[in-house]
């Protein structure tokens, strides 16, 4: 394990002194390493190291990228691919459009739930309209969106995030009023 050289700042001297000897003083043995960097960390203001850590590598993090804008009229025309109760009626032809489709296929699928077979075609069943369930299954399966055992018993989605052009077609699918 690789270590990262952490800076440890007292505000006030006295009052970490003072901290870290009453600490100590509680102590009934000899403290070993994790329980020295803990009673340090909580000298300082800190409920641990951990804490002590974790604060100092997200302040030292780089920004996170602003996400890309997503394409509105794109979304507009992936929702077409929908009806108004959110089924979906073709399958998209361009293959630009064909993985956003299925995460919103992804999205009603039970999370941390294991389906067999039969279970994973009623709901995929209920979730197009151009009958065929397997293929939506194998198209899941290939965009590694749901996981099945070697025998193809069961099946699993998998717990990913969504792209954010996936996300804002889920959204406005969902906000869209059905019919």
């Amino acid at each position: 394990m690789s270590r990262t050289a952490l800076p440890f700042v007292a505000e006030d001297i006295s009052s970490f002194a003072r901290a870290l000897s009453t600490q100590l003083n509680t102590c009934d043995h000899s403290p070993s390493h994790l329980e020295l960097l803990n009673m340090i960390a909580r000298s300082t203001g800190f409920r641990n190291f951990q804490h002590f850590r974790a604060q100092h590598l997200a302040s030292t993090q780089p920004a996170q990228p602003a996400a890309a804008p997503v394409d509105a009229q794109k979304i507009n025309r992936l929702a077409r691919f929908f009806d108004g109760q959110g089924r979906l009626v073709r399958w998209p032809k361009k293959f630009s459009h064909r993985e956003p489709c299925l995460w919103v296929v992804w999205s009603k699928l039970p999370p941390r739930e294991v389906l067999d077979e039969k279970g994973l075609n009623t709901l995929l069943k209920a979730l197009h309209t151009f009958e065929d369930h397997t293929f939506l299954r194998r198209m899941l399966c290939d965009y590694t969106m749901v996981a099945r055992t070697p025998d193809c018993r069961e099946h699993q989605r998998i717990e990913r995030q969504p792209p954010p052009e996936a996300l804002a077609l889920i959204r406005h699918l969902a906000e869209r009023p059905v019919e």
